[in-house]
């Protein structure tokens, strides 16, 4: 079949490659350059940056800012069979799916209807959720709405990042995608409506990740894994940004904590060292250790090396 796909970040691209050798890829569809990084430099998405490595040369790149008649029409023009979208960040409209013959189909990270929406996968390690999976469903015009074509379960363990549960998620996408289009191709295709009550994940914001000591430690795991690689979690300490870039919840025994005991401290303060674990901190229910940080500026070290460049850490606070 003559495909459009359309995504922007990495997780989409193992669909892109397993489509491009089944099928005739017409054009990429992704959003348009934007500013990456600590020095914003203009830089094309995961998926356009992939695309010349992936493409044959017959297919078209688009990077529009909106998809009204002009952009249409030169779609249009390519004659797609059918719309394949991963993680491409805006819905369709009525005229733009009536360009392919054969509708389209999306790949959501999700157990639709549950999580239906931008972030499904931090949504996902927020809840603590046992499992999850990868759903590919037919587009329809209610955001993620549509009925089923294939499903795939994941069970969860707990210590799951955004980062690592992605990159499951993204090569399970490709191999139902790639299975889905050729039930499809054969008309062999069936489809099942999504069943039970349908929740929502919002759109994650750079500050999300300022960390509220005052949580209980489980929740502040599940975030700190959830955020990771992106917008990151940070707190904090001595009016310095402090990013945490990896804890683990801290069972004790608190004898173990080097420095000055303080099991009645306020949220936030470091407890002390705990060299099998981590650097100790109380939260609103529980402690939780850091196990890798990174002042701004600076290089990411580990909670020992950390502990070591910074004199008596025991009864500082952060926030």
């Amino acid at each position: 079949m003559r495909v459009l796909f359309a995504g922007s970040p990495a997780i989409a691209i193992p669909s892109l490659e397993a489509i491009a050798k089944e099928h005739e890829l017409v054009a990429v569809l992704c959003n348009p350059p934007s500013p990456q990084g600590r020095g914003k430099t203009t830089l094309p998405t995961p998926v356009a940056q992939a695309f010349s490595r992936i493409s044959s040369g017959a297919a078209s790149l688009f990077e529009f800012e909106k998809l009204g008649s002009p952009e249409r029409q030169r779609i249009a023009e390519l004659r797609p069979d059918i719309l394949v979208a991963f993680a491409y960040g805006k819905l369709f409209g009525p005229k733009f799916l009536a360009l392919f013959p054969k509708g389209g189909i999306n790949i959501h990270p999700s157990l639709l209807p549950r999580h239906r929406g931008s972030s499904p996968i931090q949504q996902t390690i927020l809840d603590g959720d046992k499992k999850t999976g990868v759903s590919v469903q037919r587009i329809a015009l209610e955001m993620d709405s549509g009925e089923l074509l294939a499903v795939e379960e994941l069970d969860l363990d707990g210590s799951e990042t955004t980062s690592s549960l992605s990159d499951r998620c993204a090569f399970i996408g490709a191999r139902l995608c790639t299975d889905v289009l050729k039930a499809i191709d054969k008309g062999e295709a069936k489809s099942w409506p999504q069943q039970g009550k349908a929740s929502y994940c919002r759109k994650i914001q750079k500050e999300d990740g300022l960390i509220d000591w005052t949580k209980p430690a489980r929740e502040l795991d599940a975030l700190i894994r959830a955020f990771d690689p992106w917008p990151g979690s940070y707190t904090l300490i001595k009016g310095q940004r402090l990013n945490i870039l990896a804890a683990v919840l801290y069972a004790g025994p608190m004898s173990k904590v080097g420095g000055e005991a303080l099991p009645n401290a306020a949220p936030g303060t470091i407890i002390g060292l705990d060299k099998a674990q981590g650097i100790v901190v109380s939260t609103g229910e529980g402690f939780l250790a850091l196990t890798k940080l990174q002042l701004s500026g600076r290089k990411a070290l580990s909670y020992k090396d950390f502990a070591n460049g910074l004199r008596d850490i025991s009864g500082l606070v952060l926030g």
